[in-house]
């Protein structure tokens, strides 16, 4: 009787083994961009449908108040004096109560429990208005942005912690901005009674006008301190005209709530253009050109989304290629970084009468 032969089992070679290792590892690297695009689409949609909900938000609150939030609400003052609880800053003349757009919207993006808890007849930064004023409202949050989505503590002009009323002020964050327009008012709206702007984009040609706090003299967008906006004022067209748009907490801080005397925007990285600038901008941004800024050809700088200028009081966003704006109609359009900055500069204002060149848009 024979013996049962035994049957051989071969394995894998290490050869084949590292082939069959090399066509998973080319095929994770094939399929992982299709995913990590896939994600990105996703957080795009998610943030354009938060501008829209802040858009509708904006919208009904027209209908109810008959204007639009102001960018921030400050003390009106036109010599820098006023009452010491108002806490007006010497530079800017920016005061209480402060509250901005963000926080004035609040009861129209079913955020009513937050506004009710609220105290609005008193300075944001008081201290019956915290921990609330540091909520994280994720209408508020891009999903594609870095840098933070807790709340931060406000800075004074050297980056240190903000000290007023002899407490910290800690914020919610923001990574959306509202919309200035091409001119600047921050820091150079308070004791100066006269600054320079630019009247025309297009031969850069500039005028002196009389300021003595009054922002509307220099802001030519929708939003800025005490404005008022109506449906009216926006002649150049509610499609023609910039609302929100993005700021990643990646380029610096920005929050809902609003605007403290005396605290500065500080930007996250260094860039040869960019720098701390005043309070308005914990809210605002604008497109520029702005009195003072002119590149080494003597040309006015605009800065659209992403530009390279960096600045604290510029759209800035990490979706690839550019950033989503709001317009004054509600709708939402994504802008590529390379957008032509005259067509960005024509859109950011509200009421110049310039008829938008769609060249490069």
């Amino acid at each position: 009787m024979s013996e049962p032969r035994s049957i051989s089992r071969r394995g894998f070679t290490l050869m084949e083994l590292l082939v069959v290792i090399s066509i998973i590892g080319m095929l994770v690297a094939l399929l992982l961009p299709a995913v990590q695009a896939a994600r990105e689409a996703s957080r795009r949609m998610q943030c354009s449908n938060h501008l829209k909900q802040l858009g509708l938000a904006m919208h009904n609150y027209h209908a109810t108040h008959n204007q639009f939030p102001s960018g921030y609400l400050s003390y009106p003052t036109n010599d820098g004096s006023g009452p010491g609880a108002a806490q007006i800053d010497s530079l800017t003349w920016d005061a209480g109560p402060g509250w901005g757009w963000g926080a004035m919207i609040l009861p129209f993006i079913e955020q009513t429990t937050t506004a009710g808890s609220l105290q609005y007849t008193r300075p944001m930064w008081d201290v019956q208005n915290g921990p609330i004023v540091e909520s994280k409202l994720p209408v508020y949050l891009c999903p594609s942005a870095s840098g933070g989505d807790e709340a931060f503590t406000v800075q004074d002009a050297s980056g240190n912690p903000l000290t007023i009323a002899g407490r910290q002020v800690r914020l919610g964050r923001s990574h959306y901005v509202a919309s200035h327009g091409q001119e600047s008012c921050w820091g150079e709206c308070g004791s100066a009674a006269t600054g320079v702007i630019f009247t025309d984009i297009y031969t850069s040609t500039t005028t002196m006008i009389t300021i003595n706090g009054d922002a509307s003299q220099v802001a030519d967008g929708p939003f800025y301190r005490n404005s008022g906006t109506k449906f009216r004022d926006i002649t150049d067209g509610t499609s023609q005209t910039i609302f929100l748009g993005e700021h990643s907490s990646r380029l610096s801080e920005k929050t809902w709530v609003g605007v403290v005397p005396g605290a500065y925007t500080h930007p996250a990285f260094i860039s040869p253009e960019n720098g701390p600038d005043a309070a308005a901008t914990l809210v605002l941004v604008h497109a520029g050109p702005s009195g003072g800024e002119l590149d080494i050809t003597g040309s006015p700088i605009i800065h659209p989304v992403n530009f390279p200028t960096y600045h604290v009081g510029q759209m800035y966003s990490e979706h690839p290629g550019g950033g989503m704006v709001l317009f004054a109609d509600g709708s939402v359009r994504f802008f590529a970084a390379t957008v032509n900055l005259l067509t960005w500069s024509e859109l950011s204002s509200m009421a110049e009468g310039e008829v938008v060149n769609e060249r490069g848009l």
